[in-house]
């Protein structure tokens, strides 16, 4: 008796799935709980564990093949190892699973995926569902596949030519010649998911938004005070380090509710203004940049927020975050200055209106009370949406940051 592997769910809104790659191969030995299999979607990168231990026996999704949730992966058979590698059999797998993600283009020529009848040409239920969301006409589009079958990449280039036909040329312009001795050392390597989804959604960002970015700059000493009096006492109560991007979370609440259009969002024509702060932190990893979220930031103490950002940025890393820990997020923050940056423009994560950049800090000789002293500072960039956010509003949010970094005080005492 075989045990089957299917696709989890992935998340909110989130219905399918690229197989990244297998841990195992058919005839070894797995046990339960065991990672199996690695998917990527387009956040985040998930293993699917075995569901109980014995021998794979058989993969039904090749590496590179994108699957929908509950999907049919593959199958665990009994025994300890000895049994012989089970090629994939898509057909098979469709009977088991009629709700399966349709093959890579290149497997769908040759076995095409159930199809219905629709005007002239025969669509999968995954295509119509495709062409019925975005509103298409399938016979405008040429199928690729068996018998001029259309495939689900042939509605995503339809969808693809429609979105970037008004952007400017560069985006599709070809590469410019590659001299015949320079070709051997060039290493092509396909996108991944992740990063396709990171692209889209930054260039997104920039042809919607009118987008702005606003410079100020903070004297980090009275913080770097503050941690230096009670990081030791702070990790022995809170068992988590005391670091800066808690006092800038709290400092950026605590401007929110003072200048709340940062803290709102277009929808349509009608501006949506949140009484709460879900803060997105972007956290670099291997993979490319995510942005898990603090959810009701400013409902949280200075050890919480700690210890939540902690825990994201050990967990991405590992590409443990789940789906629902980076959707919901109302504004951003993101630092550079962990890789030495000393000023950016950071880029909106739509459909927020403000994102907010540290950066690294540096001695630099500033004059205080007329005199020169030399003083920790650090370069603070805020990038907003002009549609929502006045420059005067802006302007003001930035300055309520540097306050209360600058006097850490006036957060106790909400001024």
């Amino acid at each position: 008796m075989s045990t089957e592997i299917r696709v989890p769910t992935l998340g909110e809104s989130v219905t399918e799935a690229t197989v990244a790659q297998w841990f195992k191969k058919p005839g070894d030995a797995v046990n339960a709980d065991e990672p199996l299999v690695e998917l990527e979607t387009d956040k985040v990168t998930v293993e699917v564990p075995a569901p109980a231990a014995g021998v794979l026996a058989e993969i039904s999704a090749n590496e590179g093949d994108t699957v929908e949730v509950n999907a049919l992966l593959g199958a665990i058979g009994e025994g300890a190892g000895d049994v012989k590698a089970a090629p994939a059999k898509k057909q098979d797998a469709k009977k088991d699973e009629p709700k399966k993600a349709e093959a890579a283009p290149a497997q769908a020529k040759s076995e095409p995926a159930p199809a219905e009848a629709s005007d002239d040409k025969p669509l999968s239920p995954a295509v119509r569902k495709m062409v019925e969301e975005n509103d298409i006409d399938p016979a405008a589009i040429e199928g690729s596949g068996k018998d001029g079958r259309l495939l689900k990449s042939d509605v995503q280039a339809a969808l693809d030519a429609k979105t970037e036909a008004p952007a400017p040329a560069p985006a599709s312009t070809p590469r410019a010649p590659v001299a015949v001795e320079d070709a051997p050392r060039e290493e092509r390597v396909r996108m991944t998911r992740l990063r396709k989804t990171i692209a889209k959604r930054l260039k997104d960002a920039q042809n919607t938004a009118a987008m702005l970015t606003t410079f100020n700059e903070v004297d980090m000493g009275a913080v770097m005070d503050l941690r230096k009096q009670y990081k030791d006492v702070f990790e022995k109560k809170h068992g988590v380090r005391l670091g800066f991007m808690g006092f800038f979370v709290k400092a950026c609440c605590h401007a929110l509710k003072e200048i709340p259009q940062v803290n709102a969002e277009i929808d349509g024509d009608d501006l949506v203004f949140k009484s709460f702060v879900h803060m997105g932190v972007a956290v670099g990893t291997p993979n490319g940049l995510v942005v898990p979220v603090v959810r009701d930031a400013d409902q949280l103490s200075l050890a919480d927020i700690e210890k939540t950002i902690n825990d994201f940025g050990a967990r991405a890393r590992d590409g443990k975050l789940t789906m629902d820990e980076m959707q919901g997020g109302t504004f951003t923050i993101s630092n550079g200055g962990v890789y030495g940056s000393l000023m950016s423009t950071p880029i909106l994560n739509a459909p927020q209106s403000g994102i907010l950049g540290m950066h690294k800090i540096q001695e630099r000789p500033m004059v205080v009370n007329g005199e020169i002293q030399v003083r920790p500072m650090m370069y603070l960039a805020l990038s907003y949406d002009h549609r929502i956010v006045d420059g005067r509003e802006a302007v003001t949010f930035l300055v309520r940051v540097k306050e209360s970094l600058e006097d850490p005080q006036r957060l106790l005492l909400d001024l």
